[in-house]
């Protein structure tokens, strides 16, 4: 008889979902690989830590919280994607096992991917790379130790060119997709400038792959959790499931990310950790990419520095009804040529509206999104308008300020 964790169809992450805590409204503070993991890892903005595209190289005197909990007694490992440019893969701090790849500028491949373990090449043990991956990431977890862990699980997947392996190629060959939006229906990918991200194809039949690669990933996580279980340790772990950003599967006619829009700025972000979620569900409250390493390092009994930007989200994971941010800021950056389509631009995101000030080629923008979710129907030069958006970009500047983003 399978057990739960060897069942897929994204069954794993439905049980970690379901023990655990979903946060419905977590977002990225930059919609782009690069600068999120940055933000990730740091706990500040791309304005503060310096990667503010796929482009900018990541800063040596940069510190991480795997560097700080590996001050606090911790093992630490690093295995996966890195893709944050510079003379070859960093030496980064404070980590004891660094696994990752630079093929193709460090995007990576689906298939037979060359890898550096503590930056020496090593031959391919498997040939698909989520699968090897999480072999290296089951070594770390099962070696004999005396202090706690902290492993960083980065995958390639599920980025384009959405390659699944091999036993789920055709998994959802032949089912309907009828909840994207209406206007992303047969829209061919291989348009305008997309051939940067795009690939041959309607926009349905590439997130039907996407979504195989996306049950690979399951399977994987299930094999972390199988593990835990069997030492005895998965009650007493904490494990964080998320995306680095959204991406626009067509809606408004946009693809791919960088855009300030919901789509793109939204990622999914999981928590579980049996030892303080005592209410399981889902939390409304808004949370950021950077609010993962001052919440880490409470749990770990470590002081947050103050030059974190981040908030922790260790009392809304305790306390449903912990008061959450009730705004935050987004912001891009050149990233040309794979982002030169979307101008950079500071924007501000209410509980109910969002304001973009793009810094170039386009006007303001102004979304109720109480009563325009989709953000169809912007509102600058309303009525309403006239009177929303002088608090509103009154705030943005604020947070300029308080982040250091000024323009």
């Amino acid at each position: 008889m399978a057990q739960w964790w060897e069942k897929s169809i994204i069954y794993n992450l439905d049980y970690l979902a379901n023990n655990g805590i979903l946060f419905k409204n977590a977002f990225v503070t930059t919609s782009l690989c690069s600068p999120s993991r940055a933000s990730f890892l740091t706990g500040q903005y791309a304005s503060r830590h310096g990667v503010i595209n796929n482009f900018s190289p990541w800063k040596a005197e940069n510190v991480t919280f795997m560097e700080l909990l590996k001050k606090g007694g911790y093992d630490t490992a690093f295995i996966g994607k890195w893709h944050m440019p510079g003379k070859g893969l960093p030496h980064l701090r404070g980590v004891d096992l660094f696994i990752s790849f630079t093929r193709k500028d460090g995007q990576g491949d689906y298939y037979n991917c060359p890898l550096f373990v503590n930056h020496k090449p090593v031959s391919n043990n498997k040939e698909y790379i989520t699968e090897e991956l999480t072999d290296y990431a089951l070594e770390f977890i099962s070696q004999p130790r005396k202090n706690p862990f902290c492993l960083y699980l980065s995958h390639k997947a599920v980025h384009h060119d959405w390659k699944p392996p091999r036993h789920l190629k055709g998994l959802y060959k032949n089912e309907k997709i009828d909840f994207l939006a209406p206007e992303s229906d047969k829209w061919n990918t291989w348009s305008g400038n997309n051939w940067l991200e795009g690939s041959m194809g309607s926009m349905h039949d590439i997130y039907k792959r996407y979504c195989e690669c996306l049950v690979s990933v399951d399977e994987q996580i299930g094999r972390i959790i199988q593990l835990l279980n069997k030492m005895g340790i998965l009650e007493n772990t904490v494990i964080v499931y998320a995306g680095d950003n959204g991406y626009m599967w067509g809606e408004h006619r946009l693809y791919a990310k960088h855009w300030p829009y919901e789509e793109s700025i939204r990622i999914p972000f999981i928590f579980f950790y049996p030892g303080i979620v005592k209410k399981p569900g889902k939390r409304e409250q808004m949370i950021l990419n950077i609010d993962l390493a001052p919440s880490l390092l409470q749990l770990a009994g470590i002081r947050i520095p103050d030059w974190m930007q981040g908030e922790s989200f260790v009392p809304i994971v305790k306390n449903p009804l912990s008061p959450g941010r009730k705004s935050f800021m987004y912001e891009l950056f050149k990233d040309f040529p794979f982002g030169g389509r979307v101008p950079p631009n500071k924007t501000l995101r209410t509980e109910r509206y969002k304001y973009i000030e793009w810094q170039a080629c386009r006007g303001p923008e102004l979304y109720d999104l109480l009563e325009d979710p989709r953000e169809m129907n912007n509102m600058i030069g309303t009525q309403k308008a006239k009177k929303i958006v002088p608090m509103l970009k009154k705030e943005l500047e604020e947070m300029k300020i308080k982040y250091g983003a000024i323009d």
